[in-house]
């Protein structure tokens, strides 16, 4: 599946971080991990450091797909409005859902303090943005069902977004909880470490090919004509799930998105308020953060199809009505736009990601991060697989498991 086109910022900017070799043996494990994207390097890094013998594979170069198109805001609100999860999921869970994103945020900071490289790492507020008055009276019930499930958030007036942000909006939900990475270069350094470390191993243009049971066995045919041989299986294969089962589990998108050229160091610490995660109320809603290297970086414009010819000949169109979005909202910050690109994504029917097991996949796990929150669903999958695999319970497996509305 061809998950991205255009020149994604993150390749072009970080180059070639790591080399892998591609499997040329038979070889014995505990865990074979299907997918060298952040999510497959998330889960190879936990399940190594728990002392568990793994192996990542990935038919690709390691982060190039899309992992290397992502724009790594990291939030811990999901696709649904927590007023309307609430409606299907309950009070409580529809809280526990978010919290565990939350929750994902600081641990993914916590790990990347014990790499080398912070990868872009930083926490950074979150500013939710009504498009239209008629946004209003949702924004006021999003703001009070958050409060009340206990995150920390202010009520912005049309008059606050105007006092902090210098443009109009009818109203916003300012949050603490948000951050920012590079998400190629976390993927890598993970693996790194990972590998330096515990002993994991890793190898891309590697294809899976075939897998099978046998006895208490997984017995994983590659490409190559190479068998490993392991206990259990992970896909993080994302949105090339559909490749693996019919079941429809995800709608599949095309998003754009730009990044500027960089700013004057000086200039970029003040283009707007603490530089929070930009993003609004809207379908396709228009989200902008920052870059640790002093840029701008925009995205959006999101359309239901995943075509990759009919994407790559909307991206100069798509790009143009990104920068059109930033000018009105910020008329006196000149960018000149550097890199563009599109990518696939998708997502579930309640915005949730699907972790855990299907009884069509004997010894095998997922770990898919569907939505706009993907990497933090990776961390959360990291952690649940890794409980899995030792036996022992995780507190939010129950809330991302396939059959959580009893199918």
């Amino acid at each position: 599946m061809d998950l991205r086109s255009g020149h994604a910022f993150w390749l072009v900017r970080n180059g070639i971080l790591n080399a892998y070799p591609a499997l040329d043996k038979d070889l014995r494990c505990d865990v074979v991990v299907v997918g060298g994207g952040i999510t497959g390097a998330l889960v190879g890094y936990h399940l190594s450091e728990a002392g568990i013998s793994t192996v990542v594979l990935d038919r690709r170069d390691i982060g190039w797909g899309s992992t290397s198109a992502s724009t790594a805001l990291l939030q811990y609100e999901i696709d649904t409005p927590l007023v309307e999860l609430k409606e299907r999921l309950g009070e409580e869970t529809a809280a526990r859902c978010y919290r565990s994103c939350r929750d994902a945020i600081y641990k993914l900071r916590d790990l990347t303090q014990k790499l080398d490289d912070d990868c872009g790492f930083s926490l950074k507020p979150s500013l939710f943005m009504a498009k239209r008055a008629s946004d209003t009276a949702f924004m006021k019930h999003e703001y009070t069902a958050r409060a009340e499930a206990g995150f920390k958030l202010e009520w912005w007036s049309a008059r606050d977004v105007k006092r902090h942000m210098k443009f109009q909006r009818p109203c916003a939900l300012y949050s603490q909880d948000g951050a920012q990475v590079d998400a190629f270069r976390l993927t890598h350094r993970l693996l790194e470490k990972a590998q330096t470390d515990f002993g994991l191993r890793v190898f891309d243009r590697t294809e899976l090919s075939d897998y099978r049971v046998s006895g208490r066995q997984v017995l994983v045919k590659t490409n190559r004509d190479c068998t490993i041989r392991a206990k259990h299986i992970i896909f993080a294969t994302g949105y090339e799930f559909k490749q693996l089962s019919d079941r429809k589990l995800v709608k599949l998108h095309s998003t754009f998105a730009f990044v500027s050229e960089p700013m004057p160091a000086g200039k970029l610490k003040h283009l707007w308020h603490e530089n929070c995660l930009l993003w609004e109320k809207a379908d396709p809603y228009l989200y902008i953060r920052t870059t640790d290297d002093h840029r701008v970086l925009i995205g959006g414009e999101d359309e239901d199809f995943r075509d990759p010819e009919k994407r790559d000949g909307m991206i100069a169109a798509k790009s143009a009505t990104l920068q059109r979005k930033f000018r009105h909202l910020f008329p006196h910050i000149k960018l000149e736009p550097a890199f563009c690109w599109a990518g696939t994504f998708g997502e579930t029917e309640d915005g949730l990601a699907y972790i855990g097991q299907l009884p069509e996949f004997p010894r095998a796990s997922f770990a898919l991060g569907f939505g706009g929150n993907g990497i933090t669903y990776s961390v959360l999958a990291a952690e649940i697989l890794r409980d899995h695999v030792l036996g022992n319970s995780n507190a939010y497996s129950d809330l991302y498991r396939f059959d959580r509305h009893g199918g």
